[in-house]
């Protein structure tokens, strides 16, 4: 049996606002020293799947640097397998940029076909999980499927963001609505698809021959169902998150914060691998205090770290705080400055006595009014002057360093500064 993966990591990430301005999302840092794409690829390896295709589109540099040729996961083979990087590009026949999920492999089929595989396990690089992905191989060759669905229970009030799934007792999939307004069900695709290799070909040359999305929620999985293929959804019941949002980004951070965390980074028989970077341990000194937090090498720590996730050389300077927040690479924290439940992407600048998540005021932000749960997000390299006060659910761009978009020093609740 051989199996191909597909990890899907194209995607724009523009719920993620300004933490995908500069990167695509699978790329966004995660945890402190891992980035988000690490859990898929991690899984891969993790399951013995080592032959890897990376598709990848928007803003792709970040992502690239970060896979290179795959070391950290053992991809790095020249013989027979390993990871390789697949980017839209334009030739003489129909390439172009990927115009959906179904798209995207089918421009790249030649290479799908090339592997001889038995399988093609289908991923997203954007989604936070465990996932032995022999097992759900197992469960699709078992029931004889032509396509399997990994499936999630999910809330009620959340099923209308998904696929969703009805199924037999026999877990044969009967409908499939893709992010239905009213859900049948609240059994929800986890965006992971097993496929017989022949039938992925064939259904994704029908479906590139029509006037459709192009896109396997919305065209090729309700075709299949419609037609009585044979399609299962396979149950999975560990713990999963899609990042796709600023709140789900930041309450997947604080869940492994938690003295019994739902997502163990410490399994030692399910490494998450990534490519770290050398850095000195962390250094607390006098008057540092450090509490229920992950904090990464290379950080200095003066003031005040609690219920945290800092990545790679954080520093945070003498008496100042931070709180219920995700600070990434080489972020400094000036002297008295307090940080309150907000992200501050790479190199950002808090300046001295500076306030970030000042009050109580929760007014939706204006360019995303569904960000209302009282945190502020800050761009890569962006500077915040000394002593300003910036309320919550606040979103400012990366490169500001001009003072000019700082023209006064409160930033109430709501507001965006810069593109957002």
């Amino acid at each position: 049996m051989r199996v191909l993966a597909l990890i899907l990591a194209g995607g724009e990430g523009t719920r993620l606002s300004v933490l995908t301005e500069k990167r695509t999302k699978p790329a966004v840092p995660f945890a402190g020293k891992y980035r988000i794409i690490d859990f898929t690829l991690s899984n891969c390896v993790n399951s013995g799947i080592y032959t890897v295709g990376i598709l990848t589109q928007y803003r792709p540099r970040s992502l690239n640097d970060h896979i290179r040729r795959g070391r950290p996961w053992d991809l790095d083979r020249s013989l027979e397998g390993g990871v390789t990087l697949l980017q839209p590009y334009r030739g003489r026949r129909d390439e172009d940029w990927y115009k959906g999920t179904a798209d995207a492999v089918y421009q790249n089929l030649d290479y799908v076909l090339r592997q001889k595989a038995n399988y093609v396990l289908i991923l997203s690089g954007d989604h936070v999980y465990k996932m032995n992905y022999e097992h759900m191989i197992a469960f699709h060759e078992e029931k004889r499927a032509d396509l399997t669905i990994a499936a999630i229970g999910v809330k009620p009030e959340e099923a209308h963001r998904f696929g969703i799934l009805t199924v037999d007792e026999d877990w044969r999939v009967l409908d499939f609505q893709e992010k239905p307004s009213e859900p049948k069900s609240t059994l929800a695709s986890m965006g992971i698809y097993v496929f017989n290799t022949k039938v992925l070909a064939e259904r994704l040359e029908e479906d590139a021959r029509r006037r459709t999305s192009h896109d396997f929620g919305r065209d090729i999985i309700p075709g299949m169902v419609a037609e009585g293929d044979q399609v299962y959804a396979y149950p999975f019941s560990g713990y999963w998150v899609d990042v796709g949002t600023i709140e789900a980004y930041w309450q997947a951070n604080m869940d492994l914060l938690a003295e019994d965390p739902p997502f163990d980074l410490h399994d030692r028989s399910w490494v998450i691998h990534t490519r770290s970077e050398e850095r000195p341990p962390v250094k607390v000194k006098r008057g540092g205090k450090i509490v229920r937090s992950l904090v990464s090498n290379g950080c200095i720590i003066e003031g005040e770290v609690k219920h945290s996730v800092l990545s790679p050389g954080v520093r945070v300077e003498r008496g100042a705080l931070v709180s219920y927040s995700v600070v990434m690479t080489d972020a400094l924290i000036k002297a008295g400055a307090v940080v309150d439940h907000a992200i501050l992407d790479k190199n950002v600048v808090v300046g001295e006595g500076a306030h970030i998540g000042f009050g109580d005021d929760y007014t939706p932000n204006e360019a995303q009014p569904h960000l209302t749960i009282g945190l502020t997000v800050v761009g890569k390299n962006t500077r915040l002057p000394a002593g300003i006060r910036v309320g919550r659910n606040c979103l400012i761009s990366s490169d500001i360093e001009d003072e000019n978009y700082f023209a006064t020093d409160f930033i109430p609740s709501g507001k965006t500064i810069g593109q957002g």
